[in-house]
């Protein structure tokens, strides 16, 4: 009886002690902790996304080149949409009818219980008379967003454009995107579309059965702040850049300008160019295609894809490439007769001109064919011509170490190699051992395969400058408040070539403009070393190519410019690029002794041929569609054989014991 007893009271003790601790929590839930009443309440809560503005993008001097304007999304949750007056919400919202259905379509299919745009980028002033009305329409709300705005309108293909991410944008990011978000799409935005976006924030409203906010959830306990995207320093120069887009209207071509003891751009001008307000606002798509169709191709960026002969601005690193190997030296001469003769090919100077007898000095100042074709086809037999396959791959070698047939790594997306044709490519063509210096002589003076972008082309001419090596070059120089710099940024890349190699090709490349094919582009009281070329066509009439440094000593700008179909690179390139030039390091621009002036070449129409581009456009057009064709009859060709070796092999294995020694039997006719 006692144990009985003893027991019963030690589970009674149990069960008060659990009652106890049962009523303790629930005093607590109750009156202490009131996170079980936030969560009843969900259902009158909504959660709002705070979107960042994107981070402003600055020229070297702090002027704005890109900023941010308030504007707001209509959006939309299907499922709490009640009926309502829908031709009062069209003419609210400034659409019609067939609009309306439009988006409601597809709002229901994107998810009838999310939120999703339904009217994008509604201008602030437009959203004054419709905040008044938007809370009469349950299951819409307003948005806040920002879009950009280009105070200046410069600078389009480096600064790009931003548009709404797609499907395999929001798959990458892992569901960082959603629906209706902006991304960069080209250009700088792209390129640095992780640090202008920011940190989006989420905000908790109150609501009520109408959608109406009535004010923060829970004092804002449970919100999360948005955080602005970091500011970028680009390395433009803003004046440099409106000086350029004003030389190069109505033109094809490009402008880059980089500083030689940085790598840092200060010009990045691409022809035709287009106003980048016009990629904002509810036009943007309209305006779009209008430039897609546009056979100049306004969104093509020439400073780093389109690719050219550089011509006779290639002299000068054969020049230097054929001193460090000892080919030849500074003051050996070679009598020009108004051509060269490789083999049984002759390569005329321009215009047959007989030059005379030249050293490298003159003949870079005289621009000789003949003395470069020399040079290259001693590079090419050092060895005898039974070894120019090896000593033609270590010429490419040598090439490539100046940053041609390879990307520089530019901070921007969508970058070209250019083109260093390699030993196959001619094995391709004329069979392994078929060719000769002579065969490929073309390569001396900057032609044949040989391509280069205005890029690379201008960082040559930093090399030059620099007596061996550059910086790496790049458009933004710094990142945040802090002002950032890559560490890649600050390395020397070295080319190979000895310094003291450098001064008989510079002084020819003075000569050039103090009294050479340059002379009419001599800029008052400043040395300018440069180098006219004037590259082969296929449409129409040769490219106008300039390369040039400024000053002699501690140079401060280097400069390529091309100006498509417009001949000699002495009658537009050299020119421009004198104007540029002088811009820069003086701030202005002064009469010349030759008396060309900003206003001749900027008013100056030199656009080709539309038909021309025009039908280089369908061919190009006829090409991707043949192309895919091609793709997919290979694709379909490829599945029917599968499925068709799949079925051969289900026959056979179903095909009864000694049908291989019938089939055998019947073909030997047995």
């Amino acid at each position: 009886m006692n144990k009985f007893f003893e027991r019963r009271y030690v589970v009674t003790g149990i069960f008060i002690a659990i009652i106890f601790t049962l009523l303790a929590r629930l005093y607590y839930i109750q009156m202490v902790d009131n996170r079980y009443a936030i969560y009843a309440t969900k259902n009158v809560i909504r959660s709002f996304i705070v979107y960042p503005a994107r981070g402003p993008i600055l020229d070297r001097n702090g002027k704005i080149l890109v900023q941010n304007e308030p504007t707001y999304d209509i959006m939309v949750v299907p499922k709490d949409v009640k009926p309502f007056d829908t031709v009062a919400f069209c003419n609210l919202i400034g659409i019609d009818r067939e609009g309306f259905d439009k988006r409601w379509t597809k709002a229901i299919k994107y998810s009838p219980v999310k939120d999703s745009p339904f009217e994008k980028q509604v201008s602030a002033e437009r959203f004054a008379s419709i905040q008044e009305k938007i809370n009469d329409f349950t299951g819409f709300y307003a948005l806040p967003r920002t879009v950009r705005t280009y105070p200046d309108s410069v600078a389009a293909q480096f600064l790009g454009y931003i548009g709404e991410a797609q499907d395999r944008d929001i798959l990458r990011s892992k569901g960082y995107y959603r629906l209706g978000d902006y991304i960069g799409v080209t250009g700088v935005e792209k390129a640095y579309e992780n640090v202008l976006r920011g940190q989006r924030g989420v905000k908790n409203m109150m609501v009520d059965s109408r959608g109406v906010q009535k004010g923060s959830f829970a004092n804002g306990a449970f919100d999360t702040v948005a955080r602005t995207g970091e500011r970028l320093t680009s390395s433009l120069d803003i004046d440099l850049q409106k000086l350029g887009e004003k030389l190069m209207k109505n033109k094809l071509g490009s402008i880059v300008a980089i500083e030689p003891s940085t790598g840092e751009i200060l010009a990045y001008v691409s022809s035709p160019t287009y106003d980048p307000n016009l990629m904002v606002g509810r036009e943007r798509g309209n305006n779009a295609a209008k430039m897609y169709n546009n056979p100049y191709k306004p969104f093509f960026i020439r400073p780093i894809q389109a690719q050219y002969p550089p011509g006779s601005s290639f002299k000068p690193l054969s020049a230097l490439i054929a001193l460090q190997e000892g080919i030849i030296s500074p003051s050996e001469t070679y009598y020009c007769t108004g051509h060269y003769r490789a083999g049984n090919r002759l390569v005329p100077c321009n215009h047959g001109e007989a030059h005379g007898s030249v050293n490298m000095s003159s003949a870079v100042a005289k621009s000789c064919n003949g003395y470069f074709s020399m040079v290259f086809q001693r590079i090419l037999e050092r060895s005898g011509a039974k070894y120019t396959e090896a000593a033609f791959t270590a010429w490419r070698a040598n090439v490539n170490k100046f940053g041609l047939g390879s990307r520089l790594d530019l901070d921007m997306p969508a970058e070209s190699r250019g083109n260093v044709p390699t030993p196959l490519h001619y094995d391709n063509i004329y069979k392994k051992g078929g060719w000769r210096a002579s065969t490929i002589i073309s390569l001396a003076i900057g032609q044949g395969e040989l391509l280069a972008t205005p890029l690379q082309l201008a960082n040559l001419e930093c090399i030059i400058a620099n007596h061996g090596f550059f910086y790496k070059p790049h458009l933004i120089k710094a990142i945040g408040t802090e002002n950032v710099i890559k560490a890649e940024y600050t390395k020397r890349n070295y080319v190979g070539i000895d310094p003291q190699y450098f001064e008989p090709v510079i002084n020819g490349m003075q000569a050039v403009v103090e009294n050479g094919t340059g002379i009419r582009s001599k800029i008052p009281d400043i040395i300018m070393c440069g180098k006219t070329g004037t590259a082969q066509n296929p449409r129409g009439e040769d490219n106008s190519v300039f390369v040039a440094f400024a000053p002699r000593d501690n140079p401060k700008i280097a400069i390529a410019v091309i100006v498509e179909n417009s001949g000699e690179g002495a009658h537009w390139a050299a020119p421009i690029a004198s104007f540029i030039v002088e811009k820069y390091l003086k701030g202005k621009v002064t009469p010349r002794a030759s008396g060309i002036t900003v206003d001749y070449f900027a008013n100056a129409n030199r656009l080709p041929d539309l038909s021309l581009y025009a039908m280089d456009l369908k061919k190009e057009r006829m090409r991707d569609s043949t192309r895919s064709a091609r793709q997919d009859s290979i694709k379909k060709f490829k599945a029917d054989s599968i499925k068709k070796a799949a079925r051969l092999k289900a026959t056979a294995n179903n095909k009864p014991a000694g049908w291989g020694s019938f089939l055998a039997a019947r073909r030997s006719g047995k």
